[in-house]
């Protein structure tokens, strides 16, 4: 089990942006939908493009090289179904967003 880092302020993305944080040394994307954080490996498997850089709609983002997609609530790369990237658990801690690394 891992622990638990900051990485953001709840108030630094609005619904549907996404940034690039790092946690211990780990590159993260940062994404907010419906109100809610969710965060994924920041690493694009088809060429290494940075997902936190892409373009968000509902839970899904697409990577801002090429275009694969995946879904951020799951890590699993819609493109390519037998894929995913690594999930990370995020959990609220007063006006901190925390990532479980």
């Amino acid at each position: 089990m891992g622990v638990f880092v900051k990485v953001a302020g709840v108030n630094d993305l609005k619904d549907g942006e996404g940034k690039t944080v790092e946690a211990k040394g780990e590159q993260i994307a940062l994404f907010k939908s419906k109100g809610g954080f969710f965060a994924v490996h920041n690493t694009c498997l088809h060429h290494e493009g940075p997902l936190g850089e892409g373009f968000l709609e509902e839970n899904i983002v697409t990577c801002p090289w090429h275009g694969w997609q995946y879904d951020i609530t799951n890590g699993k790369c819609q493109t390519t179904p037998d894929l995913a990237v690594k999930k990370y658990n995020v959990k609220i801690q007063g006006n901190d967003v925390m990532v479980e690394v």
